[in-house]
């Protein structure tokens, strides 16, 4: 495979060739889609320079200049949302109304930045509060933190890429993003739209490359913040080699979810089969570990299995399809381990469990040792772990025992028993009369532990690519 044939990458807002080129394959039937460009530490170090040179022109960018930008955006990808969608469909796997829903939602953040664009506020802060300040006044405002270095997994390639570069559009922020190689084919559409949105130039790029050529996307002390959303293993590594850039990290989880009596079963089972398998379960709050009061816990584990042997598992392109392939056969391959495992420590296996290729059925356990990687870590897989409770602060308990804590879902109507979740649970969120996967994107979002550090979520990730800015004005005497 020649670079010639290869798609061409994004340095500086223009299109380029690479030196070298990769190929991206349909993760179900293992075709050939594209092969694309692989930049290297060169071409990173130019693209970086370009975010730099950039970074004047973007700060001066007007509030209704960056708004402009958003919009024009949001038009082009409501004209390209099939596009989009169907690409999704092929290079990541994902179940074509699964691509269709993060294509609405990636539209839906643009919309929102173009509005956070014309809200970045200040204050005038009293400056009297002590003797000494009697005739002065104080102002404060926030301005860009110039070049941003992105990084970005698969399972969301659309979404997760918005969250990034939506928000350092809204401030005027210029950016480096590296997207994940396995999905690397929907961040370049993307930059066609960025480029005809009117971009200034030098103020994007976009640069599959491998790791070791991504150093400087981490190490280059010009780029003033690093976000990366990834496995826990990396973004901590990322975070210790960063120096004194700013660091958001959107890592792991094996999210938790509680039922209790008070709620209907057959409301929280449907409402936890989209939670445990939307997207094939690859998702950071996916519904994992799911705690049921011993009173409904027989009624929920029937309905729950009964949900799950419905499900369709195969071809993401068809409309029936509600379990795709995972992104690589090996996914499947250590999903299928873990739960040999987990039986084999006496867990007992209701449902699933089975593999064909990288698509695994949807697997529901019940007795699953805490200590089981299926309990413990992260499945990022259709599969969900149950137990039962009989205490409220029992459940409470054995959600917080675990080393990530991004968010968890409650079942209940009784608000002494929220009141109390809200303040005990050790997550970023908690949500209410759902799963632990329901977000909508302008929300603060991100986790505790091993979960991450920041929170993402249009004007939340906005105040991490701004700084504040004082101004102190004394009068003339």
């Amino acid at each position: 495979m020649t670079a010639k044939s290869a798609l061409p990458i994004w340095v500086g807002g223009t299109r380029e060739a690479a030196s070298s080129s990769f190929e991206v394959r349909n993760k179900f039937d293992g075709s050939l889609i594209a092969s694309v460009g692989r930049a290297d530490a060169a071409t990173i170090e130019r693209a970086i320079d370009a975010a730099v040179e950039a970074a004047p022109r973007m700060a001066a960018l007007a509030a209704h200049e960056r708004e402009e930008i958003l919009l024009r955006i949001e038009v082009q990808l409501r004209a390209r949302a099939t596009e989009f969608a169907t690409l999704l469909c092929d290079e990541a796997g994902k179940p074509i109304r699964d691509a269709r829903n993060e294509v609405v939602r990636m539209i839906e953040i643009f919309h929102m930045a173009a509005g956070e664009a014309l809200r970045q506020y200040g204050e005038v802060l009293p400056m009297d509060v002590v003797a000494r300040g009697r005739g002065r006044t104080g102002l404060w405002t926030r301005v860009p933190v110039g070049a941003c270095s992105f990084i970005t997994p698969f399972n969301f390639p659309l979404n997760l890429v918005a969250h990034k570069v939506a928000p350092a559009i809204a401030v005027g922020c210029p950016f480096v993003l590296k997207p994940a190689s396995l999905t690397p084919l929907s961040a370049l559409l993307l930059g066609e739209v960025f480029a005809e949105a009117g971009m200034p130039a030098g103020s994007f790029s976009i640069l599959p490359c491998e790791r070791s050529a991504a150093a400087l996307f981490t190490t280059d002390p010009r780029l003033n913040l690093l976000s990366f959303t990834g496995s826990p293993d990396v973004g901590w590594d990322l975070k210790s080699r960063a120096g004194k850039k700013k660091v958001v990290l959107e890592l792991g989880g094996n999210a938790a979810c509680i039922v209790e009596p008070d709620w209907d079963v057959s409301d929280a089972v449907e409402r936890i089969l989209i939670g445990a398998y939307a997207n094939s379960g690859q998702s950071c709050i996916k519904t994992q570990r799911l705690l049921v009061h011993a009173s409904r816990y027989e009624a929920v584990r029937d309905a729950l299995v009964q949900g799950s042997h419905a499900l369709v598992v195969g071809d993401p392109r068809s409309e029936a399809t509600h379990i795709g392939p995972l992104i690589t056969e090996g996914d499947a391959v250590r999903l299928e381990r873990w739960t040999r495992d987990a039986v084999a420590h006496g867990a007992r296996l209701l449902c699933g469990g089975t593999r064909q290729g990288a698509c695994f059925a949807p697997t529901v356990l019940e007795n699953v040792a805490e200590s089981d990687q299926l309990c413990c870590d992260e499945a990022f897989g259709p599969v969900v772990v149950l137990s039962a409770y009989t205490a409220f602060e029992e459940a409470l308990s054995r959600v917080n025992r675990s080393r990530f804590g991004l968010q968890a879902g409650i079942f209940t109507r009784d608000w002494s028993k929220i009141r109390r979740a809200f303040d005990a649970l050790e997550v970023g969120g908690v949500i209410i009369g759902d799963t632990p996967s329901f977000r909508i994107d302008h929300m603060p979002y991100g986790g505790v532990k091993d979960s991450g550090l920041g929170r993402e979520g249009l004007r939340f990730a906005m105040e991490d690519m701004t700084e504040i800015r004082m101004l102190v004005l004394r009068d003339h005497p």
